[in-house]
């Protein structure tokens, strides 16, 4: 009458099994929601990408455009650098720009300065004064930051932003102001072989932005007029100072030649192809972030006015 009895073998088993399966369910569903929790996070930062650092449209003012960035960051889709192209009333503007340090700690800055750019471009005149309203407009958000306003996104002290801004006017002429940026390169088709590819001439280049105030009077340069099929590049030091791991820094002027091809240039095709030489250069690992934007100058001249000569006959008539 003492003796326990023997559970049954097959109760044991399925009731193991069911353990197994419940815990195999509850693990599944956390790897599900967490799968779910980050593709729904990873639309949140696209959609901040997109009204942050807007993609640029293919064609402005007779202008072929296309830009396109890398992040330092592992994982991030938007770090420090900042561009943007838009038609104004004073011709084509454009800006990019680099934010000291990368990643998330970057992005107030970079919303900062392109949001005062997107309103300055259509009402500043000069090209001066589109600078001096984002001087303006850093100096707030760093102000804003200080004061506890803001994210604390670093030692405001060590805060500057690099910017190049160019403006392509109705004859293709081309104004510049820099602060402490890259000056662009500029590609010639060529009917056969790959494009050259050139840095522009040099101007007067200013501190960056948020290290010291503007000086009284800014001047801009001015380059030659943009014949049809001339590009420009505009880039970010991070291009110019990756290396690959032995030390080599990457060759952009050739890797733009060769992204760029025989034949016409489309500027979309120049972005990619650099894009992935860099990337093959640095085996994937960038130490910081890179932009490039490309504009294809391809405005037909405007026809000279036809001036009519009446015969001497008709002349005197009327």
């Amino acid at each position: 009458d003492g003796d326990v009895e023997e559970p049954d073998a097959a109760l044991v088993t399925c009731c193991a099994i069911l353990a197994v399966v419940v815990a195999s369910y509850l693990v599944n569903g956390r790897r599900l929601r967490l799968v779910r929790e980050l593709e729904q996070l990873r639309a949140v930062a696209t959609a901040a990408q997109d009204v942050v650092l807007r993609p640029l449209p293919a064609r402005l003012e007779g202008i072929e455009l296309a830009g396109g960035h890398l992040s330092a960051s592992r994982g991030a889709a938007l770090g420090g650098d900042l561009y943007e192209a838009l038609a104004t009333p004073y011709g084509l503007r454009v800006i990019i720009g680099d934010v000291r340090g990368h990643g998330l700690s970057a992005i107030g800055t970079v919303a900062a300065v392109l949001g005062s750019f997107r309103e300055a471009a259509h009402e500043e005149p000069r090209l001066t004064g589109v600078l001096r309203r984002l001087d303006r407009a850093l100096e707030r958000h760093l102000r804003s930051r200080a004061s506890g306003e803001g994210p604390p996104d670093g030692p405001l002290d060590e805060e500057f932003v690099t910017v190049l801004l160019l403006e392509v006017g109705p004859d293709g002429e081309v104004t510049a102001v820099n602060c402490g940026h890259p000056w662009p390169y500029r590609l010639h088709e060529q009917p056969v072989g790959p494009a050259t590819a050139r840095q522009t001439e040099a101007g007067e280049v200013l501190p960056p932005l948020g290290l010291f105030p503007l000086p009284a009077e800014l001047s801009a340069a001015r380059w030659s007029a943009l014949e049809a099929g001339d590009t420009l590049v505009l880039h970010t030091d991070g291009a110019e100072d990756a290396r690959d791991a032995r030390g080599t820094f990457f060759p952009l002027r050739r890797a733009l030649s060769e992204a760029a091809g025989p034949g016409p240039l489309v500027p979309a095709a120049v972005v990619a192809g650099v894009r992935s030489a860099l990337l093959g250069h640095t085996g994937g690992r960038l130490a910081d972030d890179a932009a490039f934007v490309v504009l294809r100058y391809d405005r037909c001249p405007l026809p000279a006015p036809t001036v009519l000569t009446l015969p001497a006959a008709d002349a005197g008539r009327g």
